[in-house]
């Protein structure tokens, strides 16, 4: 078995005797387990001094082992474990139970498992990292920190389907996701815009995508709902669908694994363009399925933006994150000239200049709706939830 590969996408030096404790961020996913190490100084988290990625879990769970005993040698020969005071975890679905972060504990961790078939390509991955740690750092607290946490506070109206009340009983409702991303975007806009109170629409756009409308940094409204499949189209899964292209398909004979597989990942941009996921590689392609489905991406996020602007009555900032939101100038191009008939005007030169590097206003000068692009760190938000919950 060939070993687990791992990249830094940055290091700074070792920290020195009398460095600042910390939190160390953890995100496990089927493939990839990404670190990030933020100090933490009288309750205030800094940005990540050491950010990484070690890659080739999917071969096994001995490649999970050797990956984690490599990170924490690491950590280690660096000086930085000694400082870290709390690992914070990153998990996709706390179902209705969880409206904050939690301590890791065998009947958190029992409870949170029968969410899996509901977030099938992150939770059982989550939990296992969870446990990995627990096992590896038992005198070090885990924080389990939830992406559906930031949208508890949404309204019945917007979390009820249309369907029976014992099957709402039984937990079938709109959640949402993405909510350490929107936490992290409202917690860096609240400190440079005196719009950051009002009507906010964010714009978590990447492999997975979503978007979310908040008021006063509170969550009113997302597209995604029971699963993270829902809403927009993504870069592997179809976002919304007739439930009556599913009963179709159960007709013609496919199982339910088949179609899970189909929705999550033979879908979205790969689907449509039958190329690849990579929004990078369809506008770099000539093919005109990779510019179809560029076109059908873009139509959507325009076309949800409208509903959520309708549940807010209206837009004070739009917000871009995630890989595309950040990186691709014409994809925001494209959402401000859809969404230009609400006054949005862009900077061009600002726009083009906003590259996921740091946070950047690219509005007009004349513009009605402040336009912000943001880039997600929901390491940090999980690292900013363990400080809250432990008092470090």
């Amino acid at each position: 078995m060939m070993p687990p590969s791992s990249s830094l996408a940055s290091v700074k030096e070792p920290l020195e005797e009398g460095a600042p404790a910390g939190v160390l961020s953890v995100n496990v996913g089927s493939s990839s387990l990404k670190f990030a190490f933020y100090p933490v100084r009288q309750g205030e988290v800094f940005p990540a001094v050491e950010v990484g990625t070690l890659e080739g879990l999917e071969t096994g769970e001995a490649a999970f082992e050797a990956s984690l005993k490599s990170l924490l040698q690491r950590l280690g020969a660096e000086h930085t474990l000694e400082h870290v005071r709390a690992v914070a975890h990153r998990v996709v679905h706390g179902g209705g139970v969880y409206a904050g972060s939690v301590l890791a504990t065998d009947e958190v961790l029992q409870g949170l498992a029968r969410f899996n078939p509901l977030a099938p390509l992150h939770q059982p991955h989550n939990l296992a990292g969870v446990e990995r740690f627990r096992a590896a750092l038992p005198g070090v607290p885990q924080v389990i920190c939830f992406d559906t946490a930031f949208h508890q506070e949404i309204a019945p109206t917007e979390t009820h389907f249309a369907l029976p009340d014992h099957l709402l009983d039984q937990g079938i409702r709109r959640y949402g996701f993405h909510g350490l991303s929107y936490q992290h975007v409202c917690y860096m806009l609240e400190s440079r815009s005196q719009a950051a109170q009002g009507r906010v629409l964010m714009a978590h756009l990447g492999n997975g995508a979503s978007l979310c409308a908040a008021r006063a940094g509170k969550s009113c409204a997302t597209t995604m709902g029971f699963t993270a499949l829902d809403g927009l189209m993504m870069g592997t899964r179809s976002g919304s669908l007739d439930p009556g292209v599913v009963l179709y398909l159960l007709a013609q004979g496919w199982s339910a694994a088949q179609i899970e597989h189909l929705l999550y990942r033979e879908s979205g941009l790969l689907g449509v363009s039958g190329l690849s996921s990579d929004m990078r590689v369809l506008r770099a392609s000539d093919d005109a399925r990779a510019r179809f489905a560029i076109e059908v991406f873009t139509a959507r996020v325009i076309r949800e933006s409208g509903a959520l602007i309708a549940v807010l009555r209206g837009l004070d900032v739009l917000v871009f994150t995630g890989g595309i939101g950040e990186h691709d100038v014409q994809l925001r191009q494209d959402v401000a000239q859809g969404l230009a008939w609400l006054g949005v005007e862009l900077d061009h030169q600002a726009n083009q200049a906003a590259r996921g590097q740091d946070i950047r206003a690219i509005h007009g000068a004349h513009s009605a709706v402040e336009v912000w692009v943001i880039p997600a760190d929901e390491g940090r938000a999980t690292a900013r939830e363990a400080v809250q919950l432990l008092g470090l």
